[in-house]
């Protein structure tokens, strides 16, 4: 790969992932509440992603076996979905993309469980200085409680459908899998709505709601998707961790630029998010270098 199409490519990503820092913005300015605004979310986007594929005439044809699969991860891609938007609701865009940041802390422990691996040293520590960075922004927000919880909730079910995912994606087209896992949280947040009487008036749309609902569900998931999985075959698995890093970051920079006083936190909380986003940084780094290090004692080994 050149020069030149690499930095495009790096390029696309950053602007892949500001589009995705901005879908927090667009949960606080949108006025329904969460569960309805997932559920126009993912009911846009399965209809943009349908359209994806009959303009590229592409199957959307799977097994019996995958579509269950999809569909089923489809429920807690939806709940992670009310979870981010309700925490946003309850609190701000800068506790919810922080406390979001948690993922990696899941995913640590999760994944190694669910794949009957050993949990890595440094998967330890870094979640332990996720979970200090958390406690030091609950110290000083203690009025959040409820966003952090619901935060936190967001990251662990983005823990299990990305480690899902990643087994999925193996065997089937990313796009595919989105598709239906968006069909599968529409069918489901459709159910739960169903039972709980949430199809009701309050579901009625002004027309800023309609237009920023419309970039939310084109723009921030079934355009940036495509875009993101195009710049993931390109680039290395390194350089995609590291800059998706950057999501809470541009979030927050939105944030405050769009909110202002609205967004000012304590000192607490920077100091907090400093911890988390400082851990989750490094983590890939430090993981790359120690997988290199043993690589090369391996090899010295044998020979």
């Amino acid at each position: 790969m050149s020069k030149i199409h690499l930095n495009r490519n790096i390029l696309i990503l950053h602007l892949t992932i500001l589009i995705w820092g901005f879908t927090g913005i667009l949960g606080s300015l949108i006025s329904v509440s969460a569960i309805h605004l997932v559920w126009y979310r993912v009911a846009i986007a399965s209809i943009s992603l349908l359209a994806y594929f009959l303009l590229t005439k592409q199957t959307i044809v799977v097994s019996k076996k995958q579509f269950l699969q999809f569909f089923m991860v489809g429920a807690v891609v939806g709940l992670h979905w009310v979870l981010f938007f309700y925490s946003i609701k309850v609190s701000t865009v800068s506790v919810t993309l922080v406390t979001l940041s948690s993922v990696t802390l899941f995913t640590a422990i999760l994944e190694p469980i669910i794949n009957k691996k050993r949990i890595a040293l440094l998967d330890i520590v870094v979640g332990l200085v996720i979970i200090v960075g958390i406690y030091t922004i609950f110290s000083f927000e203690t009025h959040y409680l409820v966003g952090l919880l619901a935060g936190l909730g967001c990251a662990f079910c983005a823990s299990i459908f990305s480690i899902a995912n990643a087994r999925m994606v193996k065997k089937s087209s990313p796009t595919l899998i989105t598709f239906y896992e968006m069909l599968g949280a529409c069918f489901w947040i459709s159910i739960l709505m169903f039972f709980t009487g949430d199809f009701n008036a309050e579901m009625k749309l002004g027309q800023q709601d309609l237009i920023y609902l419309l970039l939310l569900g084109v723009v921030c998931t079934a355009v940036a998707y495509v875009m993101g999985v195009a710049v993931m075959k390109e680039l290395s698995a390194f350089t995609v961790a590291l800059t998706t890093n950057l999501e809470p970051v541009y979030g927050i920079l939105l944030a405050m630029l769009i909110f202002g006083q609205k967004e000012t936190m304590s000192g607490g909380f920077y100091l907090g998010a400093c911890i988390v986003l400082g851990a989750v940084f490094t983590y890939p780094y430090v993981k790359t270098k120690l997988e290199k290090r043993q690589k090369d004692l391996i090899i010295r080994k044998l020979h």
